[in-house]
C-alpha cells in the first residue's frame, strides 16, 4: 500500500519547493531533459509525487541524485513551475533524510540554525587557537612554531576521520532508502567489480558532461578538483604547508595549491556574481545554504591565499592571525558542509550512479539465468 502525506508539498517549501503547483504536467521538463530516461524519468514524475504527496516513493528514490541542475527545464517550462528547484530541493531534503544525527534537516529548514552554527564553531576554532598555538616569533615568519604540525596534524586527523564516520554512515542509511527493498538480488561480487562506476563517477563528474551546455559540468568539474586537491595537499602533504622554509615556485606542491586556489575562488566568485544579477535559470533561486556555502568557500580559499602571500612576505603577525582566520573558516565549511549539507552532495551523486549499476548488472544476470520474468523486470 502506497502512503499518502497531504502536508508534505508544504514541508518541502523550506527546502526550497515554492512553485510547485504551479506544474500542470504537460512533460515538457522531461522531454528537453538529456538525462532523463525510459527508466529514469523526471522531473515531471517527481512534480506529481510532491503534488499527490507520494512521500514515500521519494525517499526511497534514486532519481532526484541523476540530475544535474543545467537548467534546461526551467527555460522550456511554459508555466514557470521551475522544475529544476524542485529537484534540487528534493537532494535537499534527502541529505536530511539520509542524516542519522537530525542536523541537516534543522540547517536546511532553519536560518537561525545555520548561522549561530557557523558562528559557534568559528568562535569555537579561534578559542582552541587561541589556547594551543606554539611561541609566536616576530623577527621572521615561522608559521609552524605557531601553528606545531605535531598539534595540527592529529586535530586534522582526528576531525576528518569524525566526518568520514558520518559521511559513511548517512551514505549507509541512503543505500537502504535506494537499494533495501530491491527485488533484485545483487551478488557480493559485483560490489567489488562496479567500484570503477564510482570511482569514475566521483573523479569526473561526467553525467554532467551529458548536459547540452558543458560549460555547468567544466565549472562543476573545477570546484569539485579544486576541493579534492586543497584537501589532498593539506592532509597528505601538510609538512609543506606548515614548513617554516620557502619551496620553490615550481615545487608540485606550491602549483597543485595555486591550482586548488585559483579553482574554487573562480568558480565561487562565478556562482556569486551570477546568483546575485539571476543571470541563469539555475541561479534565479538561492536557498540560504546555498549561499551559505559559497561564502564559506570563497573565505576559506581567500584567506587561504593570503596566508601564502604573508608567509612568502616574511610578515609574522599578519601571517598567524590570517592563519587562524583561515582555520576558523575551514572548520565550519568541513564540518557542515561535508556530512550535512552541499558538500553531502559530491558523494551521494556518484554513489546514486553506483547503485543504480549495480541494479542494472544484477537484471542483466538474471535475465541470463532465466530467474527473472519480463513482468518482474519491468516491475
Amino acid at each position: 500500500m502506497t502512503k499518502v502525506n497531504p502536508h508534505f508539498a508544504k514541508k518541502l517549501q523550506k527546502f526550497g519547493a515554492k512553485t510547485v503547483f504551479q506544474c500542470f504536467s504537460c512533460g515538457t521538463c522531461t522531454a528537453v531533459c538529456s538525462l532523463a530516461s525510459d527508466d529514469q524519468q523526471f522531473p515531471r514524475r517527481f512534480v506529481r509525487y510532491v503534488q499527490l504527496g507520494l512521500e514515500d516513493k521519494i525517499n526511497h528514490s534514486v532519481e532526484p541524485w541523476l540530475c544535474y541542475y543545467c537548467g534546461d527545464c526551467q527555460k522550456n517550462c511554459p508555466r514557470k513551475a521551475d522544475p529544476g528547484e524542485l529537484m534540487m530541493a528534493l537532494r535537499r531534503y534527502l541529505t536530511s533524510i539520509y542524516d542519522w544525527t537530525g542536523l541537516s534537516v534543522r540547517l536546511y529548514t532553519s536560518k537561525v540554525w545555520e548561522i549561530i552554527s557557523v558562528i559557534v564553531l568559528f568562535l569555537a576554532t579561534l578559542a582552541v587557537v587561541y589556547a594551543l598555538h606554539g611561541p609566536i616569533v616576530l623577527d621572521h615568519t615561522e608559521l609552524e612554531t605557531f601553528a606545531p604540525r605535531h598539534i595540527v596534524d592529529p586535530a586534522g586527523w582526528i576531525f576528518g576521520g569524525v566526518l568520514s564516520i558520518i559521511l559513511l554512515s548517512n551514505i549507509y542509511r541512503m543505500y537502504r532508502f535506494i537499494m533495501g527493498d530491491q527485488k533484485v538480488k545483487i551478488p557480493a561480487s559485483l560490489y567489488v567489480q562496479e567500484l570503477a562506476t564510482l570511482i569514475y563517477h566521483f573523479a569526473t563528474q561526467r553525467r554532467f558532461g551529458l548536459c547540452k551546455d558543458n560549460r555547468r559540468w567544466i565549472k562543476h568539474w573545477l570546484l569539485m578538483s579544486g576541493y579534492a586537491v586543497a584537501f589532498i595537499l593539506v592532509n597528505a602533504f601538510s609538512k609543506w604547508f606548515l614548513t617554516n622554509e620557502f619551496l620553490s615556485i615550481f615545487h608540485p606542491v606550491r602549483l597543485l595549491g595555486y591550482y586548488a586556489t585559483i579553482a574554487l575562488l573562480y568558480v565561487t566568485t562565478e556562482s556569486i556574481v551570477s546568483r546575485l544579477k539571476k543571470s541563469e535559470p539555475i541561479h534565479q533561486y538561492s536557498h540560504s545554504t546555498d549561499w551559505m556555502f559559497l561564502i564559506l568557500l570563497w573565505l576559506t580559499a581567500f584567506t587561504g591565499l593570503l596566508v601564502h602571500v604573508f608567509k612568502y612576505l616574511d610578515l609574522p603577525l599578519p601571517t598567524y592571525y590570517t592563519f587562524a582566520i583561515h582555520l576558523a573558516f575551514t572548520v565550519p565549511l568541513l564540518a557542515l558542509e561535508v556530512p550535512f549539507t552541499k558538500w553531502a552532495h559530491l558523494a551521494y551523486r556518484p554513489f546514486a550512479l553506483y547503485f543504480v549499476r549495480l541494479r542494472e548488472r544484477a537484471l542483466e544476470i538474471q535475465r541470463a539465468d532465466g530467474g527473472l520474468s519480463s513482468v518482474e523486470i519491468s516491475g
